[in-house]
């Protein structure tokens, strides 16, 4: 049998994986050139059989050398009570806030990052398990529910492991990703492999990866090759901003992940105590039926759109000089936002006549009666 051509895709993508454990440590995506080199290079010699399965070897190999590198940085959260969910359960694989889920430590001093959607119970009494096996008890600091993060922190530690955060502005399209979590009470965590598919997603907020992303490892964190980690796996929805939006997508090879790099004014606010909540408008709105824009179908008292004197039946042209023609361009403006933030709307006054710039400061939005905090209340903006 002939052995494949060093140009044979399959070769190629092996023999460049195989260069991490040489010592390279640098992946397809960071050596263009040197692929372009490759694969246009003629005179060099087939890989064997011998070389192909080397090389197989040594990307399994390199995926455990990421994962090892992380590891002690995990920690099993274990919460106990709380309230009960009776609306907006997920069900399936597993419903938000229960059984054993990751977070991941950010400093030596017991700061630890995880997901919102763990939380959705408020339990009062958290608990967690270092990479020593030791138990410490924890508290939940704040939240950011435009990210789906929330940080906990434990007491009276100074040495827990942590370890190096890749950069955003390094990050490559088609370059491979680890997700670990240890979200089915396993004491080693699962490690599903894929790719960075996208980034500057969800208002720029996250990175997209088509490695598994499932409720067994929100919390956890995706990882590059060098075992630095990428961000924080969380369930994440450019149309909702609702505790379980993203989750239904978990088998699709669609996953989001909050990048580390850049996020230290965000920890910051969480520290204190602060909730980070996605920004409320107060209106309604519908394609426009007779035109470009959106309709505006209702306007909820006391809200910021009523406080700038938006009545039903202007129409909404654009949103920070973005122009808005369908709800989902709507709804991904605005999950990019959080409370706080001032936005200029250009709006038709009754449909008609120049468009007028109103600038108005998004709101907490209004807390669903009988349902746990965070579960959206639909269709309100």
């Amino acid at each position: 049998m002939k052995s494949p051509a060093i140009n044979s895709p399959f070769a190629l993508a092996v023999l460049l994986v195989a260069c991490v454990d040489s010592g390279v440590a640098q992946l397809a995506d960071n050596r263009p050139n040197q692929i372009e080199s490759l694969q246009s290079d003629e005179n060099r010699k087939p890989l064997s059989q011998a070389d192909l399965l080397n090389a197989m070897l040594y990307t399994s190999k390199a995926f455990r050398l990421a994962e090892q590198k992380v590891s002690p940085a995990l920690v099993t959260i274990e919460s106990y009570g709380g309230v009960s969910a009776v609306q907006g359960r997920i069900t399936g694989i597993r419903a938000q806030g229960e059984g054993n889920t990751t977070g991941i430590l950010i400093s030596p001093d017991g700061y630890i990052l995880t997901s919102t959607f763990n939380f959705v119970q408020q339990p009062p009494v958290i608990s967690v398990i270092t990479s020593d096996g030791q138990r410490r008890f924890a508290k939940l600091l704040g939240r950011d529910d435009t990210r789906k993060i929330c940080l906990l922190k434990v007491d009276g530690v100074s040495d827990l492991p942590v370890v190096e955060i890749a950069k955003v502005d390094e990050l490559k399209i088609g370059q491979w990703a680890l997700s670990l979590g240890v979200g089915y009470g396993d004491t080693s965590p699962a490690v599903s492999m894929g790719i960075i598919s996208a980034t500057n997603r969800i208002g720029g907020r996250a990175v997209q990866t088509d490695a598994n992303i499932s409720p067994a490892n929100y919390g956890g964190p995706l990882i590059d090759l060098q075992g630095r980690i990428i961000g924080i796996c969380v369930p994440l929805d450019p149309r909702s901003q609702a505790v379980g939006a993203g989750v239904a997508w978990y088998d699709s090879g669609i996953g989001f992940a909050i990048p580390l790099d850049g996020l230290e004014k965000v920890i910051q606010r969480l520290k204190k105590n602060d909730d980070i909540r996605p920004g409320f408008i107060g209106v309604l709105a519908i394609p426009n039926p007779a035109g470009n824009g959106l309709y505006i179908s209702r306007v909820f008292q006391e809200s910021p759109a009523a406080k700038v004197g938006m009545l039903v039946e202007d129409i909404l042209v654009a949103v920070n000089g973005n122009k808005v023609n369908d709800m989902l361009k709507f709804k991904s403006i605005l999950n990019g936002m959080e409370a706080g933030t001032d936005i200029e709307l250009s709006v038709l006054k009754g449909g008609e006549g120049t468009p007028v710039n109103l600038t108005i400061t998004l709101v907490d939005p209004p807390k669903p009666k009988n349902q746990l905090d965070g579960i959206e209340v639909p269709q309100i903006r």
